[in-house]
């Protein structure tokens, strides 16, 4: 977004009532889909400081910048967490499956898939979180980062419970990149940023913040999207090793 209003106001000052519009802007009133981007393109396309060729430019550069902003638009965290992670990661990797009581007698919602190789059977735990500017206070797709950003950020995987899955899955959304990390259990809870007792009374349960000052840490544990399913055996074989 600081691009793009960078990009406008070197238009906007060469507007010959500049002064006036920029007053007018600042009390606008935006109504969707009519909102201050709308009446800025608009305006300058009406002054020919801004061609349909400009603006097509313009509306590819933000749009290849910005590639996953709406994420950060879902705003209940299960939509989020539970729908759009859990379902991007099935189309990612189809071999996952959710799961029963038929597979797994004892499952009662612990974690969140199941994969079944070579007669192993890895349960999977999935997290996901989003990259927004720690200090702000605006909506998250106003304060959503791009991972070049030098801004602080703070993902807190909460809830965590290591002894019910065999691997974990973290998903982390920058708005113009998805980054995913696979870990074994024993990562997680071994890992000098894992906190227990994040609830009182919940024996098991702990939190991680994967955060700007931090996530290089993490980096053996990254893998491409192409990559997660041979991850995930990874992950589950030292999991299961001595």
């Amino acid at each position: 977004m600081e691009k793009l209003k960078a990009d406008l106001d070197k238009l906007i000052v060469q507007l010959k009532n500049s002064d006036e519009f920029v007053e007018r802007l600042e009390s606008l009133i935006s109504v969707y889909p009519f909102n201050e981007y709308e009446y800025i393109i608009s305006t300058l396309m009406g002054a020919n400081l801004l061609s349909i060729d400009d603006y097509y430019e313009l509306r590819d550069e933000y749009i290849s910048r910005n590639m996953f902003l709406y994420i950060f638009e879902i705003s209940a965290p299960r939509g989020f967490g539970e729908r759009w992670a859990q379902g991007h990661l099935k189309e990612l990797v189809p071999e996952l499956i959710k799961p029963s009581k038929k597979l797994d007698p004892e499952y009662s919602g612990q974690y969140d898939f199941w994969l079944e190789v070579d007669h192993h059977k890895i349960r999977i735990e999935v997290k996901a979180s989003r990259a927004v500017d720690f200090d702000s206070h605006e909506p998250l797709y106003v304060k959503a980062l791009a991972t070049k950003s030098n801004k602080r950020f703070d993902m807190n995987f909460q809830q965590v419970k290591p002894r019910y899955c065999d691997v974990f899955i973290w998903v982390g959304v920058w708005r113009d990149r998805i980054r995913y990390w696979v870990l074994a259990s024993k990562d997680v809870e071994n890992n000098k940023y894992y906190s227990v007792g994040q609830h009182r009374g919940n024996v098991g349960e702990g939190q991680l913040h994967l955060k700007d000052d931090n996530i290089q840490d993490f980096h053996q544990f990254e893998f491409r999207s192409t990559k997660l399913y041979d991850a995930i055996l990874e992950a589950y074989h030292r999991q299961t090793s001595s």
